[in-house]
């Protein structure tokens, strides 16, 4: 997920109880939310560098054992020579329940990542497997306002702490407002949303309120993931006997990958022993729920040019993140190129992506 919402699930866990349990507990829950991301430095050496290294050693079994106890102790020492150390009549931050908040915090990262389909190596690094869940867009906005909501209503009433809110909830709204992949409905529910939490907010939220409300909010989003979990495994059965029905064949959906902010729609990419299917599915629709999104790609082993635009050292990361990949070679004045298409994220007949489901490789 992105880091708006993992700062903000660690937020609202901190708006239940949990904040009481130990001072600078609201800090600890946000920074442990996002320590594993501290990967993010490899993203300087390039885009691929980046596909080799993120979501594996930070995010996997050996961090989730370290990371909590460096910043458990990270916390403890802040707390002594610098927070005590200026008011020496602060209450102290209990090792045992900082220890616990940053278990929380830091183990809630890895579990959000793993909800989308860019997916995240758990085993790290005894076995570098990607794992993907497939609930959840990387970024949705519906987990944004759930977990926003009660932040809001706790935010101080300084300067600071206004603007900082008013930012972070004009760039959340411009970029649903805008997103051309966002439904018309979905964006006038996002403003509904945000209307209801600034009208509670001007009328104010008592702490203990805010607390039950930080719950029912947590309670909520796991109850948001299991119904588009649900929904996967209902377009998973129904897109395999659609393609049945349309004479492919012992067709087995691979991937329900969901829609940005729109929990009634899938795209599904399915294989056979033959073909990558990629299909879509529209609930909504009376007719036509399932359709093709493209022709069947067929699926062929890598000849040897594409052998050696496997093993270039520019495509080591794409390569070893790719979950769909098709091969497009191509000769012109200038030798050889080898096009890699991961069909997550890019049609098989796509030149330019914006993002980062293809890779060109020149091979002399």
């Amino acid at each position: 997920m992105d880091p708006v919402a993992h700062t903000l699930f660690g937020a609202t866990l901190a708006q239940t109880r949990l904040k009481h349990l130990t001072p600078l507990a609201a800090a600890t829950l946000m920074i442990g939310a996002n320590l594993p991301d501290v990967d993010v430095v490899v993203s300087a050496f390039g885009s691929d560098v980046s596909l080799l290294h993120r979501r594996g050693w930070t995010h996997g079994v050996v961090a989730m054992v370290v990371l909590p106890v460096v910043l458990a102790a990270v916390m403890v020492l802040y707390d002594r020579w610098f927070r005590r150390r200026r008011d020496p009549t602060r209450e102290p931050v209990d090792p045992r329940g900082v220890l616990i908040l940053s278990c929380l915090g830091v183990w809630s990262h890895p579990l959000l990542d793993w909800l989308n389909t860019y997916g995240v190596r758990l085993l790290m690094p005894f076995d570098g497997r990607w794992f993907y869940g497939d609930a959840l867009f990387i970024i949705d906005p519906w987990m944004w306002l759930l977990m926003g909501a009660t932040v809001v209503f706790a935010w101080s009433g300084g300067l600071l702490s206004k603007g900082g809110w008013a930012v972070l909830g004009l760039l959340t709204t411009a970029l649903v407002t805008w997103a051309p992949m966002v439904p018309v409905a979905a964006k006038v529910v996002w403003w509904v949303g945000i209307g209801v939490i600034l009208v509670a907010r001007i009328r104010g939220v008592e702490p203990a309120a805010n607390q039950r409300w930080a719950a029912v909010c947590v309670a909520a989003f796991f109850v948001y993931v299991g119904l588009t979990m649900t929904g996967n495994q209902v377009a998973r059965q129904g897109v395999e006997q659609w393609l049945e029905s349309q004479g492919f064949s012992g067709a087995e959906v691979a991937m329900t990958g969901p829609v940005p902010a729109n929990p009634f729609a899938r795209e599904v990419v399915a294989v056979t022993d033959e073909y990558y299917l990629g299909a879509e599915v529209r609930w909504w629709r009376r007719a036509e729920v399932y359709r093709l999104r493209y022709e069947p790609v067929l699926r062929v082993d890598p000849d040897e040019t594409v052998k050696r635009a496997l093993e270039a050292h520019e495509a080591r990361g794409f390569v070893n993140w790719m979950r769909f990949p098709v091969y497009e070679v191509r000769e012109d004045a200038g030798g050889t190129e080898v096009l890699i298409r991961d069909l997550r994220y890019v049609d098989p007949d796509e030149e330019d992506s914006p993002g980062i489901g293809m890779i060109r490789v020149r091979v002399d």
